[in-house]
């Protein structure tokens, strides 16, 4: 059977799957090397991440009994420890971003590699398990990155916005389901404005954002979408963003039929329905192009 939207677990008309970029201080590091010791500024803005953002968050979704997905690089599992490790009080997910918050884009493939087995490595230590999932640093993929994410047997991405639902991506190494998220919802394009970073906009009160991410919700709901934000520690673990994200749980559970998952669990049940024949995602070959549509 296709259909536009999967069947969720018991009967539910949407999936919610709340993810995390703990990025800390590693872009810091990684984008002025070694000049990053010199901006203090920049460095304590991201330091926030894992020493009050992160387990605010945690601790919040605790309280509701809602599990997270954490995108964590190599680094920072190494780094700060202790606060990664207090990702896995409940049931939570941790998940490959790299390992110093590199562009994956901007590698050669052996680099892309060897950042992305690094990253695996220090998870592991942590976890004791490999990560089933991965978001490229700035989403910026390369064109090698799917091959390598299957070679490495990772189960799913979260790197496109590719659509409302869950679809599998095929390449030559073979599928890997992309678990998109919506577009408008990357809390740094309603908090984030950093002279620390260059970064200068216009910064929106949480009840702003908490109308753009009920709206995105509520319209992914009616379809039997799958709403997947990307918020950061750094910025949705201030005190007033963090509540006005409680006040958007409420909202999800106050709908009675909302599947609350990490994208591991969702990347499970989307290759149950397939293995089962009771649904068919969409499938895109990747590269979408073989060659250069315009010369």
């Amino acid at each position: 059977m296709t259909g536009r939207s999967p069947p969720w677990p018991n009967g539910a008309r949407s999936a919610v799957a709340f993810s995390f970029d703990v990025d800390a201080d590693s872009v810091v590091h990684a984008s002025q090397r070694a000049k990053a010791p010199g901006a203090i500024a920049a460095l304590a803005h991201m330091r926030y991440d894992p020493h009050v953002g992160l387990p605010r968050l945690v601790d919040l979704f605790k309280g509701y009994g809602v599990p997270i997905t954490c995108f964590v690089p190599g680094w920072v599992a190494d780094t700060y420890r202790p606060s990664v490790e207090h990702i896995l009080g409940g049931a939570n997910e941790i998940a490959h971003h790299g390992h110093f918050h590199e562009w994956p884009s901007g590698q050669s493939r052996e680099a892309e590699r060897e950042a992305l087995m690094m990253g695996i490595e220090r998870i592991v230590s942590i976890t004791g398990r490999r990560p089933a999932g991965y978001r490229a640093p700035y989403y910026g993929l390369s064109e090698n990155s799917f091959d390598l994410l299957i070679e490495a047997g990772f189960a799913y991405d979260s790197s496109l916005f590719a659509d409302d639902v869950p679809i599998l991506l095929e390449s030559k190494a073979g599928r890997l389901v992309e678990l998109p998220p919506p577009a408008s919802v990357d809390d740094y394009s309603q908090y984030v404005s950093a002279r620390a970073f260059d970064y200068l906009m216009n910064i929106s009160p949480p009840s702003r954002a908490l109308a753009v991410y009920r709206a995105e919700f509520d319209a992914l709901h009616e379809i039997g979408g799958l709403f997947v934000p990307v918020w950061h520690p750094a910025v949705s673990g201030r005190p007033a963003q963090a509540r006005a994200i409680g006040d958007l749980v409420e909202h999800m559970m106050g709908k009675g039929d909302v599947w609350f998952a990490t994208l591991e669990q969702v990347a499970a049940h989307v290759r149950g329905l397939i293995a089962a024949g009771t649904w068919s995602p969409r499938v895109e070959r990747i590269p979408f192009y073989a060659e250069p549509v315009l010369r």
